[in-house]
């Protein structure tokens, strides 16, 4: 098995190198990664289950897709490409914002993330991929955030953390 790495940043998003991915997240290093919100035209968004095998946050709901970009590798790439490994679908989506951010995800790992956010439009309906998630569906943002303030601990922490600011971003669309 290939070893995952992740490109370590600065708080301004310059390139510091690569880690194995399991050291940055057991030491909390500060790296990069991307989050895709797809909606559809009705204007739901939606969101996966991540597996229960995932190495932290398993069985929590979260945004479309999220992963971390290669080394060398626009972002805007590598998340078209996560989309269809995790999702089985690609669509156009834009960049909207970042964001950075440092939580304890349990097992002993922390998730510090300079977070680069993209939001799109599709009505293309997934094909998961059973490793990666569990379940998936759109819900309405104003179910998603009342879910949120009943169950908290039902969904990653950066979903709750990104959450309104896309939730503004998909308003000006």
């Amino acid at each position: 098995m290939t070893e995952q790495l992740v490109v370590l940043v600065d708080q301004y998003d310059n390139d510091l190198g690569t880690m194995e991915k399991m050291k940055a997240h057991i030491d909390g290093v500060l790296h990069r990664a991307f989050s895709i919100f797809i909606f559809n035209t009705k204007g739901e968004l939606m969101i996966h289950q991540r597996a229960l095998s995932k190495y932290h946050s398993p069985g929590l709901w979260t945004n479309t897709c999220c992963s971390h970009p290669a080394m060398g590798r626009p972002v805007v790439d590598s998340a078209h490409i996560r989309l269809q490994e995790e999702m089985g679908f690609d669509c156009e989506f834009d960049p909207a914002f970042t964001f950075l951010y440092k939580a304890d995800v349990g097992q002993g790992l922390i998730e510090h993330e300079f977070d680069h956010v993209f939001i799109g439009i599709s009505d293309i309906q997934p094909n998961i991929n059973p490793e990666e998630v569990e379940s998936w569906k759109y819900m309405r943002m104003e179910d998603i955030r009342e879910d949120m303030k009943t169950n908290p601990g039902l969904y990653t922490e950066w979903f709750k953390i990104a959450f309104e600011e896309v939730s503004s971003h998909f308003t000006k669309r």
